[in-house]
């Protein structure tokens, strides 16, 4: 497997149409592992869903997207998320979560020794022809980290020939 930047557009012309099934797979994390898993539930062009696994440490920088409200549920592990100034917003266990709108600063980060497994739901309000678009709608107000540029993605639709590879 090799990294995939998570800056880096997959090439689709649109977002997928009709139902699609998902199955999530815990991928293995080595030790040490800083680097962000995702894998892709499903996608139209107004919504995404994705898992994002953390090993340890902190995963990414303040930033804040123009366009999508994010949903974030914790599905195991720990998490504390941050708004601008390193407030804390809240800390969260299994099944408890946070919702960021449209143009909030925020920033997020394992905590404590299981691994992080975060549900997120995230909802535009343009249509996402591309996947440029998606990664397109960030803007930084801090320094990205390894985790957030070397971000390794599984493709979790079922149907998808690439299911449960890394694309």
């Amino acid at each position: 497997m090799s990294d995939t930047t998570a800056e880096s557009p997959h090439a689709t012309a649109t977002a997928p149409t009709g139902a699609q099934a998902f199955r999530y797979l815990r991928q293995d994390m080595p030790e040490g592992s800083q680097v962000k898993y995702i894998t892709r539930l499903a996608r139209t062009d107004r919504i995404i869903a994705n898992v994002q696994a953390i090993k340890e440490g902190g995963e990414n920088n303040l930033h804040s997207h123009s366009h999508l409200d994010g949903f974030w549920m914790i599905l195991s592990g720990r998490a504390r998320f941050y708004g601008e100034g390193d407030e804390v917003l809240g800390e969260f266990g299994k099944h408890e979560g946070i919702l960021i709108p449209r143009n909030f600063m925020y920033w997020f980060e394992s905590i404590g020794d299981e691994v992080l497994e975060l549900l997120q739901v995230e909802a535009f309000d343009i249509a996402l022809t591309t996947e440029k678009i998606i990664f397109g709608d960030r803007n930084d107000f801090t320094p990205r980290t390894a985790a957030t540029t070397k971000a390794k993605i599984f493709e979790g639709r079922t149907a998808s020939p690439d299911y449960g590879r890394m694309r």
